[in-house]
């Protein structure tokens, strides 16, 4: 190898502080920087750890991030650089946080989420899509032909979202389970769904709130497929719905204070445990959502390449993705409800919208930014 352990952590914690554009871009740059520029890891390498990002539940920057370390470095490279990854986001949203909470109700903080909100409805929608489209097919009439049960899965999932207003973990296991079987058609002992619902087996309701969160937020780490945005209607429905913890607006402020900051999307986990119980709510928190996805990563990773492109293994994924990215599409449509409320925001949304649609080179950020700053101009002036 070619490079020092030393070297790799400053990379991403490099990465970590300026890398915008969600986990699609983030990988990319991945590549290009590790791969093609300082060529420190092999393409085979690379190609194996975003293949088994793609395929274990958990935000898919972080899990590439942790591959990557593991690939010369092993278990204390996969360590040191998912933390190096992860950390200045992490601070970051700290910082915003308190700020948040010291001056959230002061009239210009408002005037900024004002306008924040309305464009992340629109950036919600627009990566709702671009996952629709790669994770299940493109809108063409013989391609959702082809994939039919797994649109079906889609739009069953966004239907009991939107009735619901919360998410079913089992619901997304049994699609998986119906299209493993679907295509597969393997045989499953009463053991193994046994052991797929161990999970839920307890509640948490005379939990103390530490508890709660990381309960929660290991669930959303452990169970939710689907990369950058994909957690948020889980998120949604417990947060908001289930423990109240959050009102409505708080949660789409949240979403939008990972749009403004770089590394991993899901780094908004530790913004919510923040405003709930302050820095130790923050920091369980973000554990409880990246410790599994650093488990499905280091575990499988010496064996992956020999069962990664197991048939049962990809159909399993893919149903559960399909249902996951419908609960995405219906958690949309409730978080819009809630917070395009007048013609500006209305405005706002659907501006934003069409620069996401046809102005390619500018990222969520610079939108937030603009939208912050026209809020600011419509409550003041």
């Amino acid at each position: 190898m070619n490079y020092s352990l030393f070297e790799l952590i400053k990379y991403f914690l490099t990465l970590g502080s300026i890398g915008f554009g969600g986990p699609v871009a983030l990988v990319g740059y991945m590549h290009r920087d590790l791969v093609e520029a300082k060529k420190w890891i092999p393409e085979d390498e690379y190609k194996t750890g975003l293949a088994l990002a793609q395929l274990a539940p958990g935000p898919l920057a972080a899990q590439l991030a942790i591959y990557l370390g593991y690939v010369h470095y092993k278990i204390l490279g996969a360590t040191l650089a998912g933390i190096a990854f992860v950390l200045p986001s992490f601070l970051m949203v700290l910082g915003i946080g308190f700020a948040y909470k010291t001056y959230g109700g002061l009239e210009w903080m408002q005037a900024i989420f004002y306008g924040v909100s309305a464009a992340v409805v629109a950036i919600i929608l627009i990566s709702t899509y671009r996952l629709t489209i790669k994770s299940i097919s493109k809108l063409h009439l013989a391609e959702m032909k082809s994939k039919w049960m797994l649109w079906l899965f889609f739009f069953a999932s966004a239907l009991i979202t939107l009735i619901s207003q919360s998410e079913n973990i089992l619901l997304f296991i049994g699609c998986g389970l119906a299209y493993m079987m679907y295509k597969n058609q393997p045989n499953l002992s009463g053991k193994n769904m046994s052991l797929l619902l161990l999970p839920f087996a307890f509640t948490a309701s005379e939990l103390s709130t530490l508890e709660q969160i990381a309960i929660f937020f290991g669930k959303a780490g452990a169970f939710v497929f689907g990369s950058g945005l994909a957690i948020v209607p889980f998120l949604h429905s417990g947060v908001v719905v289930e423990h109240s913890w959050l009102s409505e607006k708080q949660f789409l402020d949240a979403i939008a204070v990972a749009m403004i900051t770089p590394g991993p999307v899901v780094i908004t986990v530790g913004f919510i445990g923040y405003l709930i119980v302050g820095v130790s709510g923050a920091i369980v928190a973000a554990l409880a959502t990246f410790v599994p996805c650093y488990l499905f990563t280091i575990v499988p990773a010496p064996y992956f390449k020999k069962y990664g492109s197991n048939p049962s293994v990809k159909s399993f994924v893919e149903g559960i993705t399909a249902a996951v990215v419908g609960a995405l599409a219906g958690a949309v449509i409730l978080i819009a409800g809630g917070n395009v409320t007048d013609i500006p925001t209305a405005l706002i949304a659907l501006i934003s919208l069409a620069i996401l649609i046809y102005v390619k080179k500018i990222q969520e950020p610079l939108i937030v930014v603009c939208a912050a700053l026209i809020g600011v101009a419509i409550k003041f002036f």
